[in-house]
């Protein structure tokens, strides 16, 4: 499991590089046309070296179609056949444990080893859209019980529940009672401290949200590898963090693409959640004081621009933070812009085509 998590170097990049896929729908776009954008990064992401590609879960946000990760990756697997495949993350006080370990045991029987279980325990969503995946109003309680039930879906993937307990003659199929084949090795998200701390504490890898939360990489960071203790799984501590990185042939297309990403985040934290604008929309929106204030700052946290200056901001992160991955998230109205960049992004590194 070891060689699963820690990706091999290739060209000249300090560390592996991977993708983080948001599935984002641009307006004038279609939900279909966005996940065929994905197969064909997919596709380039595994003949360029990419490690990994994980998909985020989502809920109630037009721009952004992937609200079922496991669907998801289970087409991306029909479409590749060596790049591992993963969440990024699945929500898990969203779902009940077992039905998440079903999915990713079908999972790693349709794509045996190459699966990831990257786990988070925020919603994902609105207080509502949440309530309506638990049915329960209180949201408390899923991220309260979070180590609780990280503990009984391990137990599920493992087949490991001692006897005795009421779960112990429950089986998640497909799963290791069918046979000696490993499971999906898990993965703990986060962009606080918390979820760092109990990753340090239970040996597992780390990914960090970088590309929504800058100011907390080095301290959460710090703290996972402060409370790192060694496990079957890892003997040292692993961390990756999200970026949100476009590289574009012309460096004004690039400020223009990720400025529909900022607008996007404008509306969807003042409740009006959509498809991703246009750069023609982005550039005529009249920005409010309060508003130019948020965009300035989120742009300042993307590392954008030509391929070269993008190679340069990642290589300044990753010396910065000590990142042992780095996972590239493109925001972007324009599907072929977005493939585009992590294109680019190969050839400054020198990533082979294999």
């Amino acid at each position: 499991m070891r060689d699963a998590i820690r990706g091999e170097v290739l060209g000249t990049a300090p560390v592996p590089l991977s993708v983080l896929d948001l599935v984002t729908v641009g307006s004038g776009r279609t939900a279909s046309q966005a996940l065929a954008t994905s197969v064909e990064l997919s596709r380039l992401a595994e003949s360029r070296g990419f490690h990994r590609h994980w998909v985020a879960e989502h809920h109630s946000m037009p721009g952004v179609a992937s609200s079922s990760p496991a669907v998801i990756l289970a087409h991306l697997a029909a479409h590749t056949s060596r790049i591992r495949l993963g969440s990024g993350g699945v929500m898990l006080p969203n779902h009940a444990p077992l039905v998440i370990a079903e999915q990713f045991g079908t999972l790693e029987a349709l794509a045996p080893g190459r699966v990831d279980l990257g786990l988070g325990r925020a919603p994902g969503t609105d207080g509502a859209t949440a309530a309506a995946l638990r049915r329960t109003a209180t949201l408390h309680e899923g991220a309260d019980d979070f180590p609780e039930q990280l503990a009984e879906l391990t137990r599920f993937l493992d087949d490991a529940f001692p006897d005795g307990h009421p779960y112990a003659r429950i089986h998640a199929v497909p799963g290791p009672v069918q046979g000696p084949k490993g499971r999906p090795p898990i993965w703990l998200l986060g962009s606080s401290g918390f979820s760092a701390r109990l990753a340090g504490l239970l040996g597992l890898p780390f990914a960090f949200a970088h590309h929504f939360s800058a100011r907390n990489t080095v301290p959460a960071l710090d703290l996972y590898r402060e409370s790192f203790r060694p496990s079957s799984v890892l003997d040292a501590p692993y961390a990756l963090i999200a970026v949100s990185t476009l590289a574009a042939d012309d460096p004004k297309e690039a400020h223009r693409q990720v400025l529909t990403g900022a607008l996007s985040m404008v509306q969807l934290r003042s409740g009006r959640p959509g498809l991703v604008p246009t750069p023609e929309e982005a550039e005529a929106y009249d920005f409010r004081p309060a508003e130019r204030e948020f965009v300035d700052g989120w742009l300042a946290d993307i590392v954008y621009g030509t391929a070269d200056e993008v190679r340069g901001g990642l290589d300044d992160l990753q010396k910065r933070t000590g990142a042992d991955e780095l996972m590239i998230t493109a925001h972007a109205h324009s599907g072929e812009l977005r493939v585009r960049s992590y294109e680019l992004i190969a050839d400054a590194y020198g990533l082979p085509r294999l």
